[in-house]
């Protein structure tokens, strides 16, 4: 059985022996249903290569119908190119014109490459990949699409100038903010999913999310997450904006001190993106992590040219740098 097998069914992952690859798990086939799974086989038929594809509902882009290229890995540059190669054409014979990847068939999902390590260790819920990988993408003929960067404040102590400025002008605006409910995180979460759904409509490649799979995605880590790094502006009892933090649970596994949160998300509903909301939202879970004991913050993942990146800059340092690849595709 040597060679590329498309995987149409999770129950054929059984029995699949590691060339170095680890099979993808069948909860992920089942959940985030690519149309298709492909793996490379060596002529020991070990794994040595795989990914997803998605082409029925993917991101949308002005100018091309794109392919999306996901759950994936590879041994080595050789099995890497036989592979993506294989995807392409795929994709193209679908009626693609633009594959785009590393991408678990949306931008919600795991997604972007770590192209500039930095010093740091990795941190909870950053993506991360062996650093040939890139190469992998660059070698199949992909180029950089998107940019994105982490930043590290590494003195909490350390108080931001601007924190205050925007305090007046958000409470002029009826505008309060407050940490969540730890006794009603499942409705705090419905509140924050209403929001990143009218917020994050103008986003580069933003594909709606159903509230199913949303809730899912963060009751897996909410044994996590403290409330006071849940923080949610409001008007009229209705969220206008949110933050969510929390502290980063990799530094507890490598048995160093828990002093480090991370600024995961932030986001402000269309119509309030005047008032400094973000800003005021960052300075407060800075405080709050700083009166805590905490000693640091990571502002994860943020696109070049998010609003977040600028709020980030007040406080904080690039530390990591990931990139997102496209590669145009020929019928």
């Amino acid at each position: 059985m040597s060679g590329l097998v498309e995987i149409r069914v999770p129950d054929e992952l059984a029995g699949l022996k590691s060339g170095g690859v680890a099979p993808v798990t069948a909860e992920s086939l089942l959940l985030e249903a690519p149309d298709a799974h492909w793996i490379l086989l060596d002529a020991h038929d070990a794994l040595v290569a795989r990914c997803s594809l998605w082409w029925k509902q993917v991101p949308s882009h002005s100018t091309e119908k794109l392919g999306v290229l996901g759950h994936y890995a590879a041994v080595d540059a050789l099995s890497a190119k036989n592979l993506l190669h294989h995807a392409c054409a795929q994709l193209a014979a679908q009626g693609c014109t633009m594959a785009v990847g590393p991408m678990d068939g949306n931008t919600w999902r795991r997604y972007r490459f770590v192209t500039d390590r930095g010093t740091e260790p990795p941190f909870f819920l950053e993506p991360d990949n062996p650093d040939d990988w890139p190469r992998h993408f660059t070698s199949a003929g992909f180029s950089p699409l998107a940019m994105y960067t982490s930043a590290l404040n590494s003195d909490l102590a350390r108080s931001d100038a601007s924190a205050g400025s925007h305090d007046d002008p958000i409470a002029a605006a009826g505008i309060s903010i407050r940490h969540a409910n730890a006794a009603q995180m499942e409705d705090e979460l419905r509140r924050i999913y209403m929001t990143s759904l009218a917020s994050f409509q103008q986003n580069f490649l933003y594909t709606p999310l159903d509230e199913a799979e949303f809730l899912a995605q963060y009751r897996k880590i909410l044994p996590f997450v403290r409330p006071e790094f849940v923080l949610l502006a409001e008007r009229d009892k209705q969220p206008v904006a949110f933050l969510f933090a929390v502290p980063d649970i990799l530094k507890v596994n490598r048995k160093e001190p828990n002093d480090t949160i991370i600024i995961k998300t932030i986001a402000v509903v269309p119509g309030f993106s005047g008032l400094g909301l973000g800003t005021a939202l960052v300075a407060r879970a800075q405080q709050n992590a700083h009166e805590l004991g905490f000693k640091r913050a990571i502002h994860a993942l943020m696109h070049e040219s998010n609003r977040s990146r600028n709020i980030s800059h007040h406080s904080a340092v690039t530390m990591r740098r990931y990139t997102l690849f496209s590669r145009l595709l020929s019928s």
